[in-house]
């Protein structure tokens, strides 16, 4: 285990505030806010323009536009935006959406059937299309146009669509390329609003501002690297509902996960609402989440709410059956020394294997893949990596390595899918092993203990706290966490399992809580912790939740 504190990159000057400390260490300038006036102009995106041009000519002639999404929440998000936004122009708009399990990911030939039966004038995909080749094609056969928006990386050949938007494909000049696939879409939009107010056109003051809490929550959703343009994105819909406008599905998730939207935080995005709509697609129809963010009926969000969320609890206990037989098998890799973590099950759900390997990946501190039964003889794969690997990377040189093996694959840096071969399923696990262990040092895998150092009596607030409660945190910008020393007063066990502490910091009382190990005597600690908000009775004090406690 290493500890690693975070210091300023920029001058501060003396006495500088807690506030200015955690935005300096993460590389932020705290003189600058991320407001919307930071947010980078579409200009410089490939064929953006021509993307817009292509829509605002099918909405003039009166064509149908179908949106063709993902099932995870970037997709359902990305959907939710441009379904609003595009009947903000006046447009027709209908989506279809794949089926994790018949369907597969993106824009095949069969989804192009489904949306055909829909009579588009024009097609857009929303979180995917970049691989999408073989679907375009079949789209085009037809005679239906296809716009692309995506964030994924391109293959080696790119996709004949009418206009393709991508932060990430070759050519693109635009400066961010962590954008996430609702971001995308919503940048279209912002560059058709600009068309329309050129022309004197009334839709040229569409009100785009109130899809803001949607892309808030799909951009955290995604896990995206969060850079200064990401922020300004997610700040602006945080900040629409701590004034308390969302839309009704939004409003009503935040209810049946019993969070306060007015206090939200990217914790909350990410951990609470997201996962619900993940859900959908996991378990069984991503339909139902887009549904809950499309409508403006609030009987109806309430009761797709109240559906996402029986669903989600469905996935919470097959993931825990899948992710506890997952875990016992990784031990004995994990106990070989391996690098990698690669296991597989025919009978495992293949819609919680994503998160079985992150669970895995942050458990054991390698790059984890978990696989489900395909099709016949075949098997799908979900990846999650450490920073330290490009996963996407990796998989293409096994892919080079192996001919035969992998039958297709797509994804980014952190993430990936995969489908392989069942019956070279050894070889695989072995050649991933092996690329794994040529990209990365035995140091890689060591435990990183990040943190922001000590905090001092100043800093112990509940402004500060409420502060880094509503923040914007998340990859790349990892939410606050401190190391200190600490005075024990007393403790308390609390159902025989945890421990509650009456500390002194910095000379100051203070609470703390450490979940699931028990302390019963102690004089002095070094605490890795986080500072969070205690309300109880109506009155809300400072406290600390105690990460680990560090052997001196």
């Amino acid at each position: 285990m290493r500890l690693h504190c975070r210091t300023p990159q920029t001058p501060l000057p003396p006495h500088a505030s807690l506030r200015d400390r955690l935005l300096a260490a993460r590389g932020a300038d705290p003189s600058e806010r991320d407001d919307l006036a930071m947010l980078l102009a579409p200009s410089s995106m490939k064929d953006i323009g021509v993307a817009a041009l292509r829509i605002e000519e099918t909405i003039a002639a009166n064509g149908h536009i179908v949106i063709v999404a993902d099932y995870d929440a970037d997709g359902a998000t990305a959907c939710a935006i441009a379904v609003r936004g595009l009947r903000m122009f006046g447009a027709s708009v209908s989506f279809v959406v794949p089926n994790r399990f018949t369907d597969g990911y993106g824009l095949s030939p069969a989804l192009v059937d489904r949306a055909l039966e829909h009579k588009p004038a024009l097609i857009v995909t929303v979180d995917n299309g970049i691989a999408a080749l073989a679907g375009i094609d079949a789209a085009n056969a037809k005679g239906v146009p296809v716009v692309v928006t995506d964030h994924h990386l391109a293959g080696d050949a790119l996709p004949k669509a009418a206009a393709i938007v991508n932060p990430n494909q070759p050519g693109c000049a635009f400066p961010s390329k962590n954008l996430a696939g609702c971001g995308v879409m919503f940048y279209v939009l912002i560059e058709l609003r600009r068309r329309y107010r050129e022309q004197s056109d009334a839709r040229g003051n569409a009100p785009l501002n109130t899809l803001f809490d949607i892309l808030a929550l799909g951009t955290v959703a995604d896990v995206v690297q969060l850079d200064r343009n990401n922020r300004v994105l997610i700040t602006t819909g945080l900040a629409r509902l701590h004034r308390g406008f969302a839309c009704p599905g939004i409003r009503n998730l935040f209810r049946v996960s019993g969070r306060s939207m007015e206090a939200a935080g990217a914790i909350d995005l990410g951990f609470y609402i997201g996962p619900r709509i993940n859900a959908a697609g996991r378990m069984d129809d991503a339909s139902v989440g887009i549904r809950c963010l499309i409508t403006d009926d609030e009987q109806e969000a309430a009761s797709l709410a109240e559906a996402l969320e029986q669903t989600n609890q469905l996935r919470k206990a097959v993931q825990a059956e899948i992710q506890e037989e997952a875990e016992a098998l990784a031990q004995g890799i994990a106990a070989t020394d391996d690098f990698s973590i690669v296991v597989a099950n025919p009978d495992w759900h293949e819609g919680v294997i994503g998160i079985v390997a992150g669970r895995l990946k942050e458990r054991f501190r390698r790059p984890a893949i978990v696989f489900a039964a395909g099709e016949e003889g075949l098997l799908k794969g979900s990846c999650r990596s450490i920073l330290a690997l490009h996963m996407r990377d990796a998989i293409d040189a096994v892919d080079r390595r192996l001919p035969g093996c992998i039958v297709k694959f797509g994804g980014h840096a952190m993430a990936a899918g995969l489908t392989i071969n069942a019956a070279m399923f050894d070889q695989f696990r072995q050649a991933f092993e092996d690329q794994v262990r040529a990209s990365l040092k035995p140091a890689d895998l060591e435990e990183v203990i990040e943190h922001d150092g000590p905090l001092s009596a100043e800093d112990l607030t509940v402004e500060n706290a409420d502060w880094i409660r509503r923040g914007v945190w998340g990859q790349g910008f990892p939410a606050p966490s401190f190391l200190m020393r600490a005075r024990v007063r007393s403790t308390r066990i609390l159902k025989d399992k945890h421990t509650k502490f009456a500390l002194n910091i910095d000379g100051r009382p203070v609470d703390a809580i450490l979940f699931n190990q028990v302390i019963e005597h102690a004089e002095d600690l070094t605490v890795h912790a986080k500072l969070e908000i205690n309300e109880w009775n109506g009155r809300r004090s400072v406290q600390l939740m105690l990460e680990r406690v560090i052997s001196d």
